[in-house]
């Protein structure tokens, strides 16, 4: 009976769909509306929508490629409640605009078994890229071990969550798949049944398990100690392990990062340089914790972010180095080894807010700043190749600082319409 009933479930949702394709028209990626939104929400694993507005002429360069790779994601995977590439009019349905915080068009985003992804899809826009996408999505999140022997040598420079369960039914289970498939790109997800994982767990109970980054970070090991069978709890607690204080910024998230809007307090880093992300991730987490809504914690390949190091007169010889990125100039932190005096990267911080930054580097140090170095005879800011040396405060003539190189790595008006917030 029950099989019925889902085949059914399956048919009516099927049916449901191709005739609202029908009746609007579309050749590839299924509108969406308040009528169907829901149901078709619930009724498939995976769902990529693109919001766009028909007066947005970026939305309509895309049309036309996301319905091609509506057909091809559905000639690749026919089986109903699999995966659907949808449409919104945010012009139409404003609501479901409001609901996901369109800021831009076209914008597109993903939902896995009801869940939003907190990342968008900022990769390529081709039909393939889309399907690749796709493909990638609907890969198993989680890795199973057979031993205990598979996970008793990790990537000590990645975070991994472990779940050691009886079997693979229940809802204890079916929340851990669902937080890992929203998280996957942040942690390596591990699991063990029956026993593979019986001697790390008390009969009839199960362990959900967090194992830090060691190389890079002094986060010890630690169980959630919550309701597994309360998903928003399972997923509150693994979010704040999976997506660290201190992040790493790359090519594929850096237009994320610059939207939000938040300067960078970057570390750039050698590739073999472990052993500095440590002492600056212990730094923040001792000293900055209170400034994680004002700034974003960032660290940086070195070889890979060559040109902002290029604008500060610095060269990958230089490594390690700390800067502030405020998305108009670049700010240089005065020695990387001055991180371990308390206080002074907080100082570093407080200044950007203060403009006593971006002060200094147009007219040089502060009268009171002077009269300090004088005194002790270091200086309180290495500002680069933007140093000067003064005769007087009257004498200061305004220089031009770095300007910003991620800036340009924002949402681009070439790729979007963004929105002003007056018109959200």
């Amino acid at each position: 009976m029950r099989i019925s009933q889902e085949i059914h479930s399956y048919f009516f949702i099927f049916v449901s769909v191709f005739f609202n394709r029908i009746r609007h028209g579309d050749c590839g990626a299924v509108s969406l509306t308040e009528q169907n939104f829901e149901s078709v929400i619930a009724n498939n694993e995976l769902i990529l929508i693109n919001f766009y507005a028909d007066w947005c002429r970026f939305s309509n360069m895309l049309a036309p490629i996301f319905d091609e790779a509506a057909d091809k994601v559905a000639a690749e995977f026919p089986e109903p409640g699999r995966v659907v590439l949808a449409k919104v009019d945010c012009d139409k349905e404003t609501s479901i605009g409001t609901r996901f915080h369109i800021s831009k068009y076209p914008t597109l985003k993903a939902v896995r078994n009801g869940q939003t992804f907190k990342k968008e899809y900022r990769g390529q826009r081709s039909p393939e890229a889309f399907a690749t996408f796709v493909r990638e999505q609907l890969v198993d999140p989680i890795k199973e071990f057979k031993s205990l022997s598979e996970i008793s040598v990790m990537d000590d420079k990645k975070r991994h969550i472990i779940g050691y369960f009886e079997n693979n039914e229940g809802a204890e289970y079916g929340n851990f798949r669902k937080v890992a498939s929203g998280l996957k790109d942040d942690c390596i997800f591990h699991v063990g049944f029956g026993d593979a994982s019986r001697q790390m767990h008390p009969p009839g109970f199960s362990i959900v398990a967090f194992r830090p980054p060691k190389a890079r970070s002094s986060e010890t090991d630690e169980s959630f100690t919550g309701d597994m069978k309360n998903y928003d709890e399972l997923n509150a607690w693994t979010t704040g392990k999976c997506v660290p204080l201190v992040r790493e910024i790359t090519f594929e998230n850096a237009e994320e990062l610059t939207e939000e809007g938040l300067p960078f307090l970057i570390l750039f880093y050698q590739s073999d340089d472990d052993s500095s992300i440590k002492q600056f991730s212990d730094v923040i987490s001792r000293e900055l914790l209170d400034e994680k809504q004002s700034v974003n914690f960032l660290i940086a390949d070195g070889a890979t972010f060559a040109h902002p190091l290029q604008h500060l007169g610095k060269s990958k010889a230089d490594l390690p180095l700390i800067a502030i990125d405020s998305f108009r100039h670049m700010y240089l932190f005065s020695k990387f080894e001055d991180i371990q005096i308390p206080g002074k990267l907080k100082q570093f911080l407080k200044d950007l807010h203060s403009g006593k930054l971006h002060r200094e580097f147009h007219y040089g140090p502060d009268p009171v700043t002077e009269a300090l170095q004088q005194i002790d005879h270091v200086p309180s800011h290495d500002h680069g190749n933007a140093v000067r040396s003064q005769e007087g405060s009257g004498d200061r003539k305004p220089t031009q600082p770095p300007e910003s190189t991620f800036k340009k790595l924002a949402p681009s008006k070439n790729r979007y319409t963004l929105l002003d917030k007056d018109e959200l």
